[in-house]
């Protein structure tokens, strides 16, 4: 049996599972999903016609509690430690693999990874050292090019320890372009709070690069809603934003000090900018996400901001249940009174926790 492998926040696997479940059934696929808690990934299992179909359909920036995830080459359960790379080449170039998956071979690229999890932090050293030698091992078996290509497939080694290795592969139009589906951002030493972090994560995720020029630029007008004492609004002014940053609460001066920020001591469910002219309105106030995501919805509606970026904070139980309901409120809302097409994208970032990041903005 087949399937793919999804990358998950540790804590989230069921989460992630039912999202999946929910998915793929549209998609016409009806697997079903396996989980343990804490491990950091789920898997799906499905016919290999269908675990094919799922990589090039079933879209991952859809996928809420998705970091990355990968269709089964194969599995290996007992890896020799003198010689893993040739039991890795025997597994790749067995007939009903190669035959199976005949139009990935050969891939462009490899990524050795581990679940996020301590234990896969321990095997993120022997991860680093593995690449190198495995990737000339592929390209001896005819499963990699010889350079690197961003127009084929991607092999993925996802190490659960050091004996065992599921390999698989994400095709370059439906992957994140991190390792492990996950950004690695330094956090900047003169930002207020820890929480910078997520908007910085967010504007990668959910704005391309060859688009942040245009959308993300110096001079724009942005509003942060219960700012202080700054992580967020850090972000904005370091890509030479002017903001508005509403919060009763003292503002970081490192911030002040810059000429880039207006701080307004208001409510943020209350404030509302005197002209239009804001492209981006950013929020991570802890309150109910209902409350959150109508008020972020009539700020669109209004047109008081062009694009919004707002953290959703997440019941204890049926989490993904409860997005859901959030999110679907949020679109029949914006259907039956916007002005026309928009984009809603929803992902539980790296760097969030009890919380998911919502993009929406109108095309």
């Amino acid at each position: 049996m087949s399937g793919i492998i999804a990358y998950c926040r540790p804590g989230f696997e069921n989460d992630c599972a039912a999202e999946l479940q929910e998915k793929t059934a549209v998609l016409g696929s009806f697997g079903y999903c396996q989980t343990k808690p804490q491990q950091g990934y789920v898997v799906y299992r499905c016919a290999v016609e269908e675990s094919e179909h799922l990589a090039k359909k079933l879209a991952l920036s859809d996928l809420i509690f998705t970091r990355q995830f990968i269709t089964i080459l194969a599995e290996i359960n007992d890896l020799p430690a003198q010689d893993r790379v040739s039991a890795i080449q025997m597994a790749l170039l067995d007939e009903q693999v190669t035959e199976a998956f005949a139009s990935i071979k050969p891939a462009g690229a490899l990524r050795v990874e581990t679940p996020d999890t301590n234990e896969g932090k321990e095997l993120s050293k022997f991860c680093r050292k593995f690449t190198v030698p495995l990737r000339q091992g592929l390209r001896q078996a005819g499963w990699m090019t010889a350079k690197e290509s961003d127009r084929r497939p991607t092999l993925h080694a996802f190490f659960l320890s050091s004996q065992t290795v599921i390999l698989g592969f994400s095709f370059s139009f439906n992957q994140s372009p991190w390792l492990m589906g996950i950004p690695r951002l330094r956090m900047p030493s003169d930002a207020p709070s820890r929480s910078t972090l997520k908007l910085d994560e967010a504007f990668q995720v959910f704005v391309p690069e060859h688009e942040r020029e245009e959308r993300a630029t110096s001079g724009m007008n942005a509003v942060d809603l219960g700012a202080a004492p700054g992580g967020w609004t850090y972000q904005l002014v370091r890509r030479g934003m002017m903001v508005q940053a509403v919060d009763n609460g003292p503002m970081a001066e490192s911030l002040m000090e810059t000429g880039q920020v207006k701080h307004i001591q208001e409510d943020g469910f209350k404030y509302r900018p005197k002209k239009k002219n804001v492209t981006w309105l950013v929020c991570d106030m802890v309150e109910k996400p209902a409350r959150v995501g109508e008020l972020m919805t009539d700020w669109l509606l209004t047109e008081d901001c062009k694009e919004a970026i707002f953290n959703l904070k997440l019941p204890m139980k049926r989490r993904y249940a409860a997005v859901s309901e959030y999110l679907e409120h949020i679109k029949q809302t914006l259907m039956e009174q916007g002005r026309g097409r928009f984009e809603l994208q929803a992902k539980q970032l790296y760097h969030d926790r009890e919380e998911i990041t919502v993009h929406i903005r109108w095309l």
